[in-house]
């Protein structure tokens, strides 16, 4: 698309009520889903994988001074295009430093079906893990490392948090990830011959002793209480990451990265 064509698209919004502005402010605040199914965007980075992923952009909103911005993204002619004063742009985003640039797309859609009928499918269960960051990074490995999505249990932080967006550095835009309850899950995985591992500090095999090529769901818990009895009680085994030194346990996102290393590694992936 050439500059001429963006630059007649361009239309600059002054008030703070104006309602794209007010939903993306609402968006990035909350972390979650528009009603109408839109995820906040900020920063270059994250737009352009946005993009690259194929999502639909609804609205690109850039501060004044940063235009240049856009004529490095390949927007579609119906991408809705606006300008905002630094003070207003700064009032609708998150980030301390923006980058001068943000937007709103459509989420991509997928099904916990479709996510299992993966050919020797792995899948990552988020169980209430509560810290972003967390959370995007797991999906970063997850994709990284093969695995065919993420489940969120109740309690999880919502994969669209910008913290979590921008720790997933895109990923979140391309791996399946989809919400379920409990008893929801376990009646897929076991109507599919899943084998479900609970990831534990005591009384558990060592990760390197388990098979993981077969079809597996590894259950991640909590930062600070782990895994809830029930869910441990629900699963087939418990597993863990031997460590020599003198530490209790890992960091959630380190823990899962290692343990789908591991699956990649038996897969051969």
């Amino acid at each position: 698309m050439q500059a001429a064509s963006k630059n007649a698209r361009i239309r600059i919004v002054q008030s703070r009520q104006n309602t794209r502005v007010k939903e993306l402010r609402s968006a990035l605040k909350k972390g979650a889903k528009t009603d109408s199914g839109y995820v906040a965007i900020e920063g270059f980075h994250l737009l352009e994988e946005a993009l690259r992923s194929g999502l639909r952009v609804l609205t690109v909103f850039f501060r004044s001074g940063d235009a240049a911005l856009l004529e490095q993204l390949s927007l579609a002619h119906e991408t809705e295009i606006l300008e905002l004063p630094p003070e207003l742009f700064s009032s609708a985003v998150t980030t301390e430093s923006p980058q001068g640039i943000a937007a709103l797309a459509e989420a991509p859609t997928f099904t916990l079906e479709t996510m299992l009928a993966a050919p020797q499918a792995l899948i990552i269960v988020s169980a209430a893990l509560q810290d972003p960051g967390n959370l995007g990074t797991i999906i970063r490995s997850a994709e990284a490392l093969g695995a065919s999505g993420l489940v969120a249990l109740p309690g999880t932080v919502s994969i669209w948090n910008p913290k979590a967006l921008r720790a997933s550095a895109g990923s979140a835009f391309r791996l399946p990830v989809v919400v379920a309850s409990g008893q929801e899950l376990f009646q897929a995985l076991r109507s599919r011959k899943f084998r479900t591992l609970a990831t534990t500090v005591d009384s558990a095999t060592p990760v390197q002793q388990v098979d993981l090529a077969q079809p597996t769901a590894l259950f991640i818990g909590n930062e600070g209480s782990g895994l809830s009895e029930d869910l441990i009680a629900q699963c087939d085994d418990r597993i863990t990451i031997p460590c020599p030194g003198p530490v209790e346990s890992l960091n959630a996102a380190i823990a899962a990265s290692i343990l789908l290393y591991e699956a990649a590694r038996q897969r051969q992936l």
